[in-house]
């Protein structure tokens, strides 16, 4: 599969941090991720873009953007308070949903970019099936003994035997064989589409290791709205029906 990293600025990512949501149950990770870029006012510094994506682009502020876009935003540690020492976090977030087939090319791209620029710490964002009505659940997976416990550090549950899917799944195995610290997140997730409240509950953790992060349940249910709209029209530009929305 041919995929094209396009950078649109340059910027020290070495130690930084990167978030990451494809779309998933209840479309937690994406409207998280988008949620983020927006309330962190970060900078669009690149996007990932193929022939065998749904053609299509993304306008935000009048900008046309590619399927998946990477956003950044230099931020300033406090040694006295808690959370991740990086001087830098970035956003990778899409409406695009990759077909099985389409997974383990996209996450190589992705960790093709995560190995060049020297990443720090890995966080995917996913939501996984409620399997009690109303009850929400938060659990992790790390890529190494450091992920691990930070893990235990910020208080999640642990994900010790089981499956990750998707392009989560194959990040965290890559960055498991470099070294590189990840965490896999899953949170609970309403099937009906889409579920602001999970997207809220999965950035609790997010805002333990990122103190400077706020989050108003209001503007995600704005953001859960706008991207509905979006997989709607990255459908009709697949011209393919259903065939966009199968993680």
């Amino acid at each position: 599969m041919d995929i094209e990293y396009r950078s649109y600025a340059d910027c020290d990512l070495k130690g930084s941090a990167v978030i990451i949501g494809f779309p998933s149950l209840g479309l937690v990770s994406s409207i998280a991720t988008n949620f983020l870029s927006r309330e962190m006012k970060m900078e669009l510094i690149g996007g990932f873009t193929s022939p065998q994506f749904p053609p299509y682009c993304v306008l935000q502020g009048g900008r046309p953007m590619p399927q998946i876009r990477v956003f950044s935003v230099s931020r300033e540690s406090d040694p006295e308070k808690p959370g991740m020492g990086c001087c830098r976090i970035s956003i990778i977030t899409t409406e695009f949903i990759p077909k099985p087939e389409q997974s383990h090319d996209i996450a190589m791209a992705v960790f093709d970019w995560i190995a060049k620029n020297g990443i720090g710490t890995v966080i995917t964002l996913d939501g996984i099936p409620m399997f009690e009505p109303g009850k929400y659940v938060l659990i992790a997976a790390g890529s190494t003994e450091h992920a691990r416990s930070m893990i235990e550090e910020y208080g999640i549950e642990h994900f010790d035997d089981g499956m990750v899917r998707g392009v989560s799944g194959k990040l965290l195995l890559e960055c498991a064989e470099k070294g590189i610290d990840a965490i896999s997140l899953m949170g609970s997730a309403k099937s009906e589409l889409p579920d602001p409240f999970g997207a809220a509950r999965l950035l609790d953790p997010i805002k333990r290791m990122f103190p400077e992060i706020t989050v108003d349940t209001e503007p995600l249910y704005e953001e859960a709205e706008a991207l509905n709209k979006r997989i709607g029209s990255a459908a009709q530009a697949s011209d393919a029906d259903d065939s966009v929305l199968y993680g």
